[in-house]
């Protein structure tokens, strides 16, 4: 999968993810999603953007700073990466415990061929 090791970080991450797919996520959101720590999830979440699968996106800084916070960085599968995600999270399905950590049920389905060509 694209150079991608698929460990249970990454699929949390990816559940995570799929969980809203049309939705921009930030990292804290993630984080409680995921049930992971930041520390594990933003390495991850950098990974993925590397092999395409993620885009992200820094949030205008006005809301921000009216809002008395830093601005966030937010994340979203692209259509490759959510076709993908998809199809690991169906095959790292057996691995033990994964089906409760992802909540798999609520997976949306995405054929593989609407990602196009690795």
């Amino acid at each position: 999968m694209a150079g991608l090791r698929m460990t249970v970080g990454v699929l949390a991450v990816l559940g995570a993810l799929l969980h809203r797919p049309d939705t921009e996520l930030y990292g804290l959101e993630i984080v409680r999603a995921s049930g992971l720590e930041p520390g594990t999830i933003y390495p991850i979440l950098q990974r993925l953007r590397a092999v395409g699968w993620v885009r992200d996106r820094w949030e205008d800084p006005g809301p921000a700073h009216t809002a008395g916070r830093p601005p966030r960085r937010y994340y979203r599968l692209t259509l490759e990466g959510r076709a993908r995600a998809v199809h690991a999270l169906q095959h790292g399905r057996d691995r033990s415990g994964l089906g409760r950590l992802l909540a798999l049920r609520d997976m949306p389905a995405v054929p593989m061929s609407e990602a196009g060509s690795a």
